[in-house]
Order: structure tokens, then C-alpha cells, then sequence
């Protein structure tokens, strides 16, 4: 779409192009897509720290004293019992197993949760929850129009989000922080969420804001982390930073017609707890044995590897590649790809434009993430 001016706004947007950011449509939003670079925009990530306009993503409020066994009823995960600033990584399914979405949800007090979905899945999402609400006992609100998301990532985002001067009086929260964790806090506009968590497999936070909090705040990080390096990312590295420690991107490793088993997700399975919609279809797959998963190929002629490309073994189709690309931290051209459980031995090969490029199957994940420990520590990258 050529005309953004008509698509959705986010309270950054005219920031982004006063910038020089390259905006492109995604998921109905304008968005910027890249700023310097994807190379420089992804080192300064993995390196320094880097600041993420997600605002397109969606959040919605559930609410009432039937919301915890409701959510409970149609998630993979357990989100029962657990306790409030806890955040839990889930899957929605279909019945017959397919994922619907992938999504955190947050339990913010005794009977407040709050679930956040992809950009693309939004008003799927919201439309499965309303169809599915109890009579009673429970609320739904969608607060995505006015919610700001702000992402922090990278081994120095600890030292910038400690300089943001409305969370002064925050410190010690942040200090004790734990990965996958939120509080809350009354900014200007109304409450905050600080989570710690990313898409990054960096050291991170993200900060849900008010829309008329956000542009401040972006603009405080980015003058308070000038020392730091602190540079505005797009999209396009926040891609690639995914791939590189595989986290799954809806649409590509993720589908309706691709299980949580399937495609690596099955830790956020459980099979045994009370029934969640898509369990009788999950637990019949497992115990026939996942018949597709998800493996890391590394290239070993030149070429990309690009998405629904077909992956070969002796020259017999296996399965499709999911996501590839060039890796900017390893320097190599990889993959992740849907294939057969049972691959023989044999040469792998992924067709790219109708040439059989040969490849070979490397660890999961391409590179380990660093979210839970001392983001200080660097990293030992596997050659």
C-alpha cells in the first residue's frame, strides 16, 4: 500500500519519519521498517541497546472472578495459580490442534489478566475470546488502541531503562525483576506495565504506555542512552534477531495448520493440566508421534533460503522452509524449516529459485539467547 497516511498511526509515527525510517504497511499499521540499516540496527542490539516501536502488537484486558479458569480453558499453558507480576508464554489453538496465536499473558492482580497478541492476529484473537466469554464472571476489554508498547533490548538496556526518570522512585523494583515478570506504576497518562521480557534474545524490557506517555519516554531513552549507543531498530532486524535464536514468528513457524508440537513449542504444552481447547487433538498427535518438527539448517553453497522454499533430501521433498535468512552475528546463510519427523540420512538440499543448494542440519538454536543471566557476560558463539 503506497498511501500510509491512511493506515493505523502509532503515537510514533511521525517521529519515525522525521527520522529518516523507511515505513512500510505491516499488519495495518505504518511502520518503520528500518532506520540506518538492518546490520547496524542489529549489532547495535546485540551489542549496545536498541529501542523497538511495537505499538502494533494488541492487548486486551480479561477481567472478573471466572478469568483465571476461563483463560485456563484456552490457553496450552498453565496460567492457574500463579502469581500476580507473573507473565506466562502461551499458545491459543483451534480444536483440531492448529495454533490460532501465540501470546504472553500477564496476571496483574487477583482477578486483572492481560493478554497480548500479535499484530496480525489481533482481531482474530479478540473476536475468538467475545465467542467464547461466559455469560458471566468475566470482562473482556481490548485496550490496543490505546496502549503504547516501547521495547528495550540489548545488554545495555538495564543501565538505559534506570535513567528513565519517571521510574526513579522504581529502582529496586527493577533491580529485582526476574525474566518473564511485570509490575505496574502510575505514569502521567495512567498505569504502566515494565515487563521483562523481549523478542530480542537480549537482556530486555518492554513498557506498556498510555499513547499520550509514549513520545516522551521515546525521546528521554533515547537522549538519557546517548553514551550507551542506543539507536532506534526497525522491523526488519527485529526479524532477524529472532531468527537467530529461533523464536517463532507467526505465519512462519506458526499456523492453523501447524501444532504447538510441531513446530518446538510443546514446553508450553501441558497435556496433563484440566482441559484447554485443542487438547484431545494434541494429545492424540503425541501419543501417535508429531509427525513434522522444526529443524536449523546452515547453507553450504551461496544462496538464501527464503520461506515455503522446498527442502530436499536426495532429492526427495521433506518439508518447507519456515524462515532464512544471513545471519549478521554468525556471517552464514540459514534456515528453519518444517520437515518429516523421520528424516533419512542423506545430502540435504533446500530449491532455491529451481537450483538444489546443499545444506546440513546444526544445533537448535543457531545462537543462545541471553535474557536470564548477566547481560555483561558475552557471549560464546559456537563456530
Amino acid at each position: 500500500m503506497s498511501d500510509l497516511s491512511q493506515l493505523q498511526q502509532t503515537p510514533l509515527t511521525d517521529w519515525h519519519a522525521e527520522h529518516g525510517a523507511k515505513m512500510v504497511e505491516y499488519a495495518g499499521f505504518a511502520m518503520p521498517v528500518q532506520y540506518e540499516g538492518v546490520l547496524a540496527e542489529h549489532e547495535a542490539v546485540r551489542k549496545r541497546v536498541g529501542l523497538f516501536d511495537i505499538t502494533h502488537m494488541g492487548e486486551i484486558l480479561v477481567t472478573g472472578p471466572g478469568a483465571e479458569a476461563w483463560l485456563e480453558s484456552l490457553v496450552t499453558n498453565r496460567v492457574a495459580g500463579i502469581a500476580t507480576g507473573k507473565i506466562v508464554y502461551n499458545a491459543m489453538c483451534r480444536p483440531e490442534g492448529g495454533v490460532l496465536d501465540d501470546m504472553l499473558v500477564y496476571r496483574l492482580d487477583q482477578e486483572e489478566w492481560f493478554v497480548v497478541c500479535n499484530a496480525a492476529n489481533h482481531d482474530k484473537i479478540e473476536a475468538w475470546l467475545q465467542e467464547r466469554r461466559p455469560t458471566e464472571g468475566v470482562e473482556i476489554q481490548d485496550v490496543s488502541s490505546g496502549t503504547a508498547l516501547v521495547a528495550i533490548q540489548g545488554p545495555a538496556s538495564g543501565k538505559l531503562i534506570r535513567r528513565l526518570g519517571r521510574l526513579a522512585d522504581q529502582i529496586e523494583n527493577i533491580d529485582v525483576l526476574d525474566f518473564y515478570n511485570a509490575f505496574c506504576h502510575d505514569g502521567p497518562g495512567g498505569r504502566w506495565i515494565i515487563s521483562r521480557t523481549g523478542y530480542t534474545g537480549e537482556h530486555g524490557y518492554e513498557l506498556y504506555l498510555p499513547n499520550s506517555d509514549a513520545l516522551a519516554v521515546w525521546q528521554e531513552l533515547l537522549e538519557q542512552g546517548k553514551d550507551l549507543g542506543v539507536a532506534p531498530i526497525g522491523l526488519a532486524a527485529r526479524d532477524t534477531l529472532r531468527f537467530e535464536v529461533c523464536y517463532c514468528l507467526y505465519g512462519h513457524e506458526l499456523g492453523e495448520e501447524i501444532t504447538p508440537l510441531e513446530a518446538g513449542i510443546g514446553w508450553a504444552v501441558k497435556l496433563k493440566k484440566d482441559d484447554f481447547v485443542g487438547q484431545a487433538a494434541l494429545r492424540e498427535q503425541k501419543a501417535a508421534g508429531v509427525p513434522r518438527r522444526i529443524i536449523c539448517l546452515e547453507m553450504d553453497g551461496r544462496g538464501i533460503a527464503r520461506q515455503d522454499a522446498r527442502v530436499l533430501c536426495d532429492g526427495v521433498e521433506i518439508g518447507l522452509v519456515t524462515s532464512g535468512t544471513f545471519s549478521p552475528t554468525l556471517k552464514k546463510a540459514l534456515a528453519l524449516a518444517l520437515v518429516e519427523r523421520n528424516v533419512p540420512e542423506g545430502q540435504l538440499a533446500v530449491d532455491i529459485r529451481g537450483k538444489q543448494i546443499d545444506c546440513h542440519r546444526v544445533d537448535f538454536p543457531f545462537l543462545a539467547a541471553r535474557t536470564k543471566g548477566d547481560p555483561d557476560e558475552p557471549r560464546k558463539i559456537q563456530e
